[in-house]
């Protein structure tokens, strides 16, 4: 197995003194050697790329850059999705690249013949937040390949391990392997210079617009700078909110809670394809004044499969405060130990099913009763992390 992660460039030497220009230069080599060597063991291969339920641009694009890459070596991927592509944004990127991505909902992956794949890739996630990851046991699929920017999670064995939680974004890794050479974009190739714009989106995206990048976005945005198009990321920014965003939005401003710089919002039921509004109602509410802070969850109801769970998102300007480390400790986890949240730098999510008690549409004191227990309960938890006191 070639795992690189963290724990090395935790190494003191990395972080002080003459030898840290020296040993990242060097850890970045070995990784781009070892991706080379994975790729080269399995050329001819057909690899099933699978992205988080609900994929963001980083992770988009990542696994697009991935499937380029890979061609180079004749491995044909497939990215797949198991949830919705419901942001405004992801939306517009998708369909305006003409991004290769397809959407697996379990019901339709479970009738799939994955004995066509040879192997499963990770991108922008660890498979703890696939519903997807479940098939790859029971089809004895071997995960090849995991590249992620958040905290680290028990994973497969897979043959390469690329986890950089120091980094902004998947997007600026994947764009370092494009730099080393895994892949050479070329400016009259039209499918190059879209996902370069991909890329370059998912930098912006998981950066705040660069204002939290880091010398490593920034030097990944000047060398895509060189191949993607501005009018075709423009377009793709310019993509216009929903009603339904709007009104979930207003739902988080009438609800907020505001303690300790802290603004809480419960913003009851909504549809499982609008459940992107969620993050969106958290980047708003964090730009009220004094708020350093902002947490939006809702029940979301999957009205097809008659599934309920609450999810949630965390965005934060405090840059002492680990949304990974608040969401676990606040929610802590599963029987299977298998935390409820998570996130990475100044923004996290969480998801919780509701299990027995999803359902019963039609009673609306039912679900009247069901939203006020389940809305008291978190906000018992996140405000006894926030002021053991409260």
């Amino acid at each position: 197995m070639s795992a690189i992660d963290d724990s090395v460039l935790d190494h003191p030497a990395t972080r002080t003194g003459a030898k840290a220009a020296t040993i990242q230069p060097r850890l970045a080599d070995l990784k781009v050697a070892a991706l080379r060597q994975c790729l080269e063991r399995h050329q001819g291969d057909r690899q099933l790329v699978i992205l988080q339920d609900f994929p963001d641009p980083d992770a988009l694009s990542g696994a697009w850059a991935y499937k380029l890459m890979a061609q180079q070596y004749d491995i044909q991927c497939d990215i797949v999705y198991a949830g919705m592509l419901s942001h405004q944004e992801n939306i517009a990127l998708v369909k305006l690249t003409d991004l290769p991505v397809q959407r697996w909902p379990l019901s339709i992956a479970q009738n799939k013949n994955l004995s066509i794949y040879q192997g499963a890739v990770f991108i922008d996630n660890q498979g703890t937040t696939s519903h997807l990851t479940c098939l790859l046991h029971d089809a004895n699929l071997p995960v090849i390949v995991v590249i992620d920017h958040h905290s680290g999670q028990p994973h497969f064995g897979a043959e390469f391990v690329d986890i950089r939680p120091h980094i902004r974004a998947t997007a600026t890794i994947l764009t370092q392997y494009i730099q080393a050479g895994l892949l050479t974009f070329d400016p009259s190739i039209t499918q190059h210079v879209k996902c370069a714009t991909a890329l370059m989106h998912g930098l912006r995206s998981d950066t705040n617009a660069l204002q939290q990048a880091q010398e490593e976005e920034f030097l990944a945005a000047a060398y895509l700078s060189r191949y993607y198009d501005p009018q075709l990321l423009s377009a793709i920014l310019q993509a216009a909110r929903s009603k339904s965003v709007m009104d979930i939005i207003e739902r988080s401003l009438r609800n907020r809670l505001i303690h300790n710089n802290v603004s809480i919002a419960g913003v009851g039921y909504l549809r499982y394809e609008n459940r992107d509004a969620i993050p969106q109602a958290a980047d708003f509410l964090v730009t009220e004044e004094n708020v350093h802070t902002a947490v939006v969850y809702g029940i979301a109801r999957d009205e097809a499969k008659g599934l309920e769970m609450v999810v949630g998102s965390l965005r934060t300007t405090k840059l002492t405060l680990d949304p990974d480390e608040f969401l676990k400790e606040a929610l802590g986890q599963d029987a299977q130990g298998r935390y409820f949240g998570g996130g990475r730098s100044l923004a996290g999510g969480f998801e919780i099913p509701l299990g027995f008690l999803a359902g019963n549409q039609e009673d609306s004191t039912y679900a009247d009763l069901k939203w006020q227990v389940f809305d008291q309960q978190i906000k018992h938890k996140l405000l006894e992390r926030i002021d053991p006191r409260s």
